[in-house]
């Protein structure tokens, strides 16, 4: 399996791993297919995603589109975070094998999840779009 010099570098250097204390939100997402596991954590002030981390147990793949999500919210508005969507990671990062873009899905999940979980504490009554869902599930880890 061939990954781009950009999905190498967020694997050997992911960006915002860890986790936040007292985060404003907590997404975790995964899927038992393949076993990865994505949680991510965001910390917001004036509805602008200032924190953001991740922690994400899978292969490098997941890892790398963990990392870049986590890059391409970091600093904006959670509307903007919002509009991520699977394809821009995998783009942010020159490309993806086709049985890993489920990867990249996962990864837009995980932000929605965390978005999702800070409107819950704060008591927003807003619609989160729906993720993407991709057909590579089925074609295996």
């Amino acid at each position: 399996m061939v990954y781009t010099e950009k999905v190498m570098d967020h694997f050997k250097n992911p960006r915002n791993v860890g986790e936040i204390e007292n985060a404003d939100g907590v997404g975790t997402v995964g899927n038992a297919k393949c076993g990865d596991i994505m949680q991510m954590f965001i910390k917001v002030e004036n509805d602008i995603i200032v924190d953001v981390k991740f922690k994400t147990f899978g292969c490098g793949a997941a890892i790398a589109t963990s990392s870049m999500a986590t890059e391409l919210v970091k600093g904006k508005s959670i509307d903007e975070a919002l509009k991520l969507t699977n394809s821009a990671v995998v783009e942010a990062l020159e490309g993806l094998p086709p049985v890993k873009v489920h990867c990249s899905v996962l990864a837009e999940e995980a932000i929605k999840a965390a978005v999702a979980d800070y409107y819950k504490k704060n008591g927003i009554d807003k619609e989160i779009p729906a993720p993407a869902h991709c057909h590579e599930w089925e074609m295996g880890h």
